[in-house]
């Protein structure tokens, strides 16, 4: 038993649970799972063992529970401050912030309309009114991020930060979809999807037997 449980969804499916995932891995943070399949008749009721809110994810540190995707990242930057989850320069993090909020709550279209399957292949899917605005936002986030604070590394701010990990899901998305991509954007994809703890999830992802019916096509 470790000191953290991060409960989760399935991890094909699951974008919500991806990004603390990601970070606490990133941040050197052991813990436990706890994987609760979506869209089961069971499943509202298994959540709330562990969330008063009914959603996923949840981190448990001893009598704490920290649920919202995001909040739990937060978390992690605070317990692990040398791991670097935000930017050094206060400008920078109020950008990083400021792109995690809107990945965290933007991009409906996107989201109702190109599920994350990350084991599924759907290349002709998806293309539905306002999806491309979505895409061309979140492109557009990643070029002038990546021009204005990424040369130091491969990730929006150089080194790798929450902002990426609230993005990875979309990276996934892309490859479901294929979605084509300009050099600078395909490149970003590249280094998030060639994360050592990516391809974990990802290789997970192909591994799981759950089907949820509404994110095929």
């Amino acid at each position: 038993m470790t000191e953290f449980t991060l409960v989760i969804g399935n991890k094909n499916y699951s974008s919500w649970s991806l990004r603390p995932w990601l970070s606490l891995r990133h941040a050197g943070i052991e813990f436990d799972e706890i994987l609760i399949p979506l869209d089961d008749s069971r499943t509202k009721a298994e959540i709330l063992k562990h969330s008063g809110s009914g959603r996923l994810p949840a981190l448990k540190h001893g009598d704490l529970t920290v649920w919202d995707s995001l909040a739990i990242c937060e978390y992690a930057a605070e317990l692990r401050p040398e791991a670097g989850l935000w930017p050094d320069d206060r400008g920078a993090r109020a950008v990083a912030r400021s792109l995690s909020a809107e990945m965290h709550t933007g991009f409906a279209a996107l989201r109702s309309n190109m599920p994350m399957n990350i084991r599924s292949r759907f290349p002709e899917e998806g293309r539905k009114p306002g999806v491309k605005e979505d895409i061309d936002r979140i492109t557009a986030l990643w070029r002038q991020t990546r021009s204005r604070f990424g040369a130091d590394g491969p990730f929006l701010f150089g080194r790798f930060t929450i902002a990426d990990a609230m993005f990875a899901p979309v990276v996934s998305r892309f490859r479901t979809y294929a979605v084509a991509l300009g050099d600078v954007e395909q490149a970003y994809a590249d280094a998030v999807w060639g994360l050592a703890a990516m391809k974990e999830w990802a290789k997970a992802a192909d591994d799981e037997p759950m089907v949820i019916d509404s994110s095929e096509f």
